[in-house]
């Protein structure tokens, strides 16, 4: 695969597309304003002061459980940046970090190197202020210290390097580019990676109330098709659907809502008629197979 291939989006910002990715997202707010606050400051600093002083590699980290909003928040970024720049507008880059490892030797590191300091640095050569998003960056940045002897870990070793060597690079020579990454497993990333982080933002499965108000936003969005669901997200007794699912990250706390529509053949036909009793039977099953085990998942028969 050509590098070229590898970046999935690249967009100008402000871009309509864009627009409610950042709201759609349940989550305290200092999450999100310190990701926006430190994304504004560091482009600000590295653009006035050389990174001698200021130390900032142009990188930030979104770390928690899957299924929190790491990757929305990282791609709603570039939207709410564009109006705190002095040009008001941004671009956006996604990469597929994915399609950078390969199982022929030494190609890991040719792709990292050609795409990281050679392609992506072209698309923003311009200096509009550029966020570059790594989603599960522990693809690309292996510890090298826990590297398998059974893995080729020579590749993987020279895989890390050229994330750390185009990090440092971008650093000193684009400082309108800013890397957001994203990772499930920050156990697994490499130690001089998490050296260069200039701020690393956990991003928590939803308490209580952050649940209660994705079970609200889900409903709301829903009776657009399905009118009847505007009312059921104003029940007060969500709370008891809500205290069932504590613990269960924003995703499988939105897909709950059409588990609820499974219980009965009657929501099947009609989605309106969904009530407060289907969402706690779908919680409590929910809860019961967050975490299937292999017998589970494929049932008795060894069918899938």
């Amino acid at each position: 695969m050509d590098v070229a291939e590898m970046v999935t989006v690249a967009r100008e910002m402000p871009d309509s597309e864009f627009a409610s990715l950042w709201d759609s997202i349940v989550v305290d707010q200092s999450v999100k304003d310190r990701l926006l606050r430190s994304a504004a400051l560091t482009l600000r600093l590295r653009a006035e002061l050389p990174f001698e002083t200021t130390a900032l590699h142009g990188l930030a980290l979104l770390y928690g459980p899957p299924g929190t909003g790491k990757t929305t928040l990282g791609r709603g970024l570039a939207y709410h940046l564009a109006p705190l720049t002095k040009r008001r507008k941004a671009r956006f880059i996604e990469i597929n970090p994915h399609g950078l490892m390969s199982a022929e030797h030494g190609q890991s590191q040719r792709k990292v190197t050609e795409l990281l300091t050679e392609h992506v640095p072209s698309l923003a050569d311009d200096g509009m202020p550029t966020v570059v998003l790594l989603d599960e960056v522990e693809s690309m940045a292996v510890a090298r210290s826990e590297a398998s002897l059974t893995s080729n870990p020579a590749d993987v070793h020279r895989a890390t390097d050229a994330v750390l060597t185009a990090i440092d690079s971008n650093a000193a020579k684009l400082p309108n580019l800013l890397f957001v990454a994203t990772s499930n497993f920050t156990g697994a990333l490499d130690e001089a990676f998490l050296s260069r982080v200039d701020v690393a933002i956990h991003v928590p499965a939803p308490d209580v109330a952050g649940v209660l108000a994705i079970l609200r936003v889900t409903l709301k969005a829903m009776a657009i098709a399905f009118p009847p669901l505007g009312q059921l997200a104003c029940d007060n007794r969500l709370q008891e659907v809500a205290q069932q699912l504590v613990g269960t990250d924003g995703r499988r706390v939105r897909k709950t809502v059409s588990e609820a529509m499974l219980g009965r053949i009657e929501t099947v036909i009609d989605p309106g008629t969904l009530n407060v009793e289907d969402l706690v039977s779908a919680a409590i099953r929910v809860k019961r197979n967050e975490h299937p085990g292999e017998t589970e998942f494929r049932g008795k028969n060894g069918a899938t």
